[in-house]
């Protein structure tokens, strides 16, 4: 075969992935509350996009309505966009059937979603918040750092080079307030003494939030105790010994500190009382509010409604005005740069009217799958994964993923991510299989519940075959050990102690 230049013609399908289709992937993992900050910032951008009373969709695709009907979802139309046409062409389902009927002439849509419903519900949905869903003000803002509260104590008390001591000590804490610094490092540092550093730290750690500095739980503790003047020989013993206290080995303690059961009794109690984490009162990050994507409520009708939380979606519409003002007159690139931003305020509009019909689509889904949950709560909670929505919604499982990955819905049972609601199965009686939270809380309530008899996990084992759920020892104890539940001799000592 000859080796030369030629040409060929070859046929070969490939997806291209464009910067829209992109930025429509990234849309659908966003937040309600990190989409308006994007949103803001196209704003920014994009002279025509303006913020204003924005026509709005048929109602039936932002709020849905679910009844007892076995039949699939409605059908509900593509936006036009080709981008989004490929990148979630598998996500729109052909109409056959119309299971979750939506009451168009109802109250219900004189709202734009539960947001605007009065403040019992929100207060029922553990929202506890005003007319409008969520109290923002209650959350407040970021206080002065740990670092900053030593800081300010260091600098009224030391000077010259203990000031630097101090200072030294304060930048190695962390988060919790423990030491990570080691002494001999600090004195190398500072070309001291480590007996010097010393002195330092225990002045240190009287500071407030006392115990702060310390290295170890036990000196963070000490520390605490001699603030109050509870740090006897008797309570030095056992706050040196807390593996004891952990074990609940009454009788060790009673050795090692020379003191009556009762007295035993009393200083762990007061050791209840002390902070072992006191650096945490001055977290250094705000506390940020976790806001529900979807709303839902069940209606007089007994039928759940779906709806988006609109509230902290600004709506965008396209200023034609101002483009045909600018339009006026203007040269050919001026033209130019008009005609894109008109397109990419269109198809930023089309992205998210996409986005709001799949998030809503696969929400309704979900609801209709757990809807025992939300009558009856977790015991009624079924195994779910997310190929089966993915199946029902006719969409790519990635894409169901991406929507349920950091979205809050709230019901009248709490706020959950939709990633709550996808579990593993467990068998039981009946041939269904039982969620594995379903288990977990069932185990939870029996220990919960039990009373002198202490449950082993051969016991539980027992009573949960007893009751169809078809699950073995190590299951159980993987259970009972994610619960934050101790073993059964564990258990037995704490409560001992309790009772002590």
């Amino acid at each position: 075969m000859g080796l030369g230049p030629r040409l060929e013609i070859r046929q070969s399908q490939q997806l291209v992935m464009t910067p829209q289709l992109q930025l429509a992937i990234k849309l659908l993992t966003l937040t309600n509350v990190e989409l308006e900050g994007w949103i803001g910032e196209e704003l920014e951008r994009n002279p025509l996009l303006a913020s204003g009373d924005a026509a709005e969709p048929a109602e039936p695709e932002r709020a849905r309505s679910i009844d007892d009907s076995p039949e699939s979802p409605p059908a509900i139309t593509e936006a036009s966009s080709a981008g989004l046409e490929q990148l979630l062409r598998d996500g729109i389902p052909a109409s056959d059937g119309a299971p979750l009927e939506a009451d168009y002439t109802g109250e219900r849509f004189h709202h734009d979603c539960a947001s605007d419903q009065p403040a019992d519900w929100s207060e029922r949905a553990g929202a506890q918040g005003d007319d409008e869903g969520f109290d923002f003000d209650r959350v407040s803002g970021a206080g002065p750092t740990l670092g900053e509260v030593l800081e300010q104590q260091a600098s009224g008390q030391f000077d010259g080079l203990d000031l630097a001591i101090a200072r030294f000590i304060i930048d190695g804490l962390d988060e919790c307030g423990y030491l990570a610094e080691s002494i001999d490092d600090i004195a190398d540092r500072l070309d001291t003494s480590p007996a010097h550093v010393e002195e330092i730290l225990a002045k240190v750690q009287m500071f407030d939030p006392v115990g702060v500095a310390a290295r170890t739980l036990s000196e963070c503790l000490i520390a605490q105790a001699r603030a109050v003047d509870r740090c006897d020989p008797a309570m030095l013993n056992l706050l040196k010994n807390l593996d004891l206290v952990a074990r609940g080995d009454m009788a060790g303690l009673i050795r090692l500190c020379g003191v009556e059961r009762e007295d035993i009794v009393d200083m762990i109690r007061e050791l209840k009382s002390y902070d072992p984490k006191p650096g945490l009162r001055y977290s250094a990050e705000a506390a940020t509010p976790v806001v529900p994507d979807v709303f839902v409520t069940k209606g007089t009708d007994g039928a759940w409604h779906i709806s988006l939380n609109q509230a902290t979606l600004p709506r965008l519409i396209v200023d034609r005005d101002y483009q045909a003002e600018l339009a006026q007159g203007a040269d050919k690139a001026t033209n130019s740069f008009l005609n894109e931003c008109v397109t990419s305020a269109n198809w930023l509009l089309k992205a998210l009217d996409q986005r709001a019909r799949t998030i809503i689509k696969v929400s309704t889904e979900i609801v209709r799958l757990q809807q025992g949950f939300f009558e009856h709560g977790v015991s009624h909670l079924k195994p779910l994964t997310l190929k089966t929505v993915a199946d029902l919604v006719e969409m790519h499982e990635s894409t169901v993923s991406r929507v349920t990955s950091n979205k809050y819905m709230l019901c009248e049972r709490g706020q959950f991510e939709l990633k709550y609601f996808f579990t593993s199965g467990v068998s039981s009686g009946g041939g269904e299989s039982a969620s594995a939270l379903t288990v977990k809380d069932r185990i939870a309530k029996l220990i919960a519940a039990e009373g002198d008899d202490v449950l082993s996990d051969d016991s539980l084992v027992e009573v949960l075959n007893g009751e169809g759920f078809d699950i073995a020892r190590r299951t159980v104890a993987k259970y009972r050990e994610a619960l934050g539940l101790g073993s059964s001799v564990q258990r037995r000592r704490a409560r001992a102690m309790r009772a002590a």
